[in-house]
């Protein structure tokens, strides 16, 4: 598609179809592993393992995504939206119905927790970038519907899954929650490319280097069927499609392309072109980690995903293990934290764009109040009041839509891709080790009160250590930075992968 056709197609027209596909991508593939403290207690009851082991997999189905978010950007970038979306609702669906089979925890680990995990990350940087790429002056207004997705999928999915174990057992809920995801290849085949994937131009390129090879050690005038490669070459420049292009690349020898990337020599050759680019990013690392701020800000969501993510998981068992849960209760406790988180997202990011809101405070103050609420949760002495919190400690977690504001005020525009990358690696082992510890802790003294009593200090340590660090008495008297204008563009390269 040319450049005029890829501008037309931008803040509206199929753009709105792909808001609509990638919204129900997002749902279906989230909607388990956003409610899967519904499950826990399930698990735990079927396998008779401890809760810190039993724990690792909803931590992972969570934590992976954002610790191999390089490697699926790099997936979509390279191989394009549609066939990784198509692939992800396989791999999602195939970890959903597998699990239905496990036989102990540590494969439930293996299917539930890292191959969902997996999917689900494949899926969310598909969806975002595409999203980038059809938009750009409504670009916010279509990440923010894409992205309630996972809320919403996570408050029907909760009540759905409880209403498929009572029926049909945890084994029948798995298999139908697997089915249903299979909905994602139908909205990827949705996900319509504006630009050809660097795979298939890869490709193109070493199907041209090829020919030319040939065509020099040739004696002979080529004969019809190259002429036939050549024209196919030119419809290529003009626009050929992904099943074109893999059509002619097959017509040359398929080996070429593979001893070229395996091949040692090949391998050293790459570290060396791109030895500026690796000295670039390691030097950049490197000052972003003699800023103060930036410093605090990567304990600091570290610190508050172990101890503010555990509640997702482990809010039904709390309720349960305290006598609090009578079977009467029509909305799981995992239900309010999604749809709240969702209210949350919507209502912060309204409240970062407001002049005179701070948006580095307006963070430090949810975590603020999500270590208190998680300090109150142990003295809890009724569903209501966990309702309550629960629905508390969802809105705060609405926090993650105003962090990329967080840290383009700290980092800049410029630096924005390579910090978060850094940050999202911080609060994936965050993610991950939170339930595991806090689950341990249970094990250990048989209640949830010091569990969560270390989770809210975990999260308040977090808030503080941020808030001291970013008050302006430590700064030298300078000029002051005033707030980035953000500027529109068509290049969606940075904000997919920022998204």
């Amino acid at each position: 598609m040319t450049n005029q056709s890829s501008a037309k197609a931008l803040d509206g027209g199929w753009g709105w179809v792909i808001v609509v596909a990638s919204f129900f991508c997002q749902f279906l593939a989230y909607g388990s592993p956003m409610s899967v403290g519904v499950l826990y207690p399930e698990w735990l009851d079927t396998f008779r393992q401890g809760k810190g082991m039993t724990a690792w997999v909803g931590s992972l189905v969570s934590g992976i995504g954002l610790i191999a978010s390089p490697i699926c950007s790099a997936c979509v970038t390279n191989f394009g939206v549609r066939p990784v979306t198509v692939f992800s609702g396989v791999v999602v669906s195939g970890g959903l119905m597998l699990s239905a089979f496990a036989p102990n925890v540590q494969f439930l680990i293996f299917s539930y927790g890292t191959v969902v995990g997996m999917g689900c990350g494949l899926v969310y940087a598909a969806t975002v970038t595409i999203t980038c790429q059809y938009f750009d002056k409504r670009r916010g207004l279509a990440l923010g519907i894409i992205t309630t997705g996972t809320s919403v999928g996570g408050f029907i999915c909760a009540t759905f899954q409880q209403v498929l174990v009572e029926l049909y057992g945890l084994e029948g809920c798995l298999l139908i929650m697997g089915a249903l995801t299979l909905n994602i290849m139908a909205c990827g085949g949705l996900m319509r490319p504006l630009n050809v994937p660097e795979y298939f131009l890869k490709q193109k390129a070493a199907l041209e280097r090829t020919t030319e090879q040939k065509d020099i050690h040739r004696e002979k005038p080529p004969i019809k069927e190259e002429s036939i490669n050549k024209n196919t070459l030119s419809s290529v420049e003009k626009g050929l499609t992904v099943s074109d292009l893999l059509m002619s690349s097959d017509t040359n020898d398929p080996l070429s392309y593979e001893k070229n990337f395996l091949g040692s020599s090949s391998l050293v050759k790459t570290i060396k072109n791109n030895k500026h680019t690796y000295s670039k990013y390691i030097a950049t690392t490197a000052e972003l980690l003699q800023d103060r701020v930036f410093v605090a800000l990567c304990m600091a969501i570290f610190l508050f995903d172990i101890g503010a993510f555990p509640p997702v998981l482990f809010m039904e068992d709390v309720a349960r293990s305290s006598g609090h849960s009578d079977g009467t209760c029509l909305v799981p406790l995992v239900s309010i934290v999604a749809i709240m988180a969702g209210v949350g997202k919507l209502v912060l990011g309204i409240l970062t764009d407001l002049k005179f809101v701070n948006s580095l405070y307006l963070y430090t103050f949810t975590i603020l109040g999500s270590g208190i609420a998680l300090l109150i949760t142990p003295i809890a002495n009724n569903y209501a009041a966990l309702a309550v919190l629960s629905g508390v400690l969802g809105f705060f977690s609405g926090n993650w839509s105003i962090f990329p504001y967080v840290t383009t005020k700290i980092v800049g525009m410029d630096r924005l891709t390579h910090a978060y990358g850094i940050l999202m690696f911080f609060g994936g082992f965050g993610i991950v080790l939170g339930p595991p510890v806090v689950g341990w802790i249970y094990d250990c003294t048989e209640s949830y009160d010091l569990a969560f009593f270390f989770s809210g200090a975990c999260v308040l340590l977090a808030g503080f250590s941020l808030l001291l660090a970013a008050l302006p008495c430590w700064d030298k008297p300078k000029k002051d930075h005033p707030r980035p204008d953000i500027k529109y563009t068509s290049n969606c390269d940075k904000v997919a992968s920022v998204a």
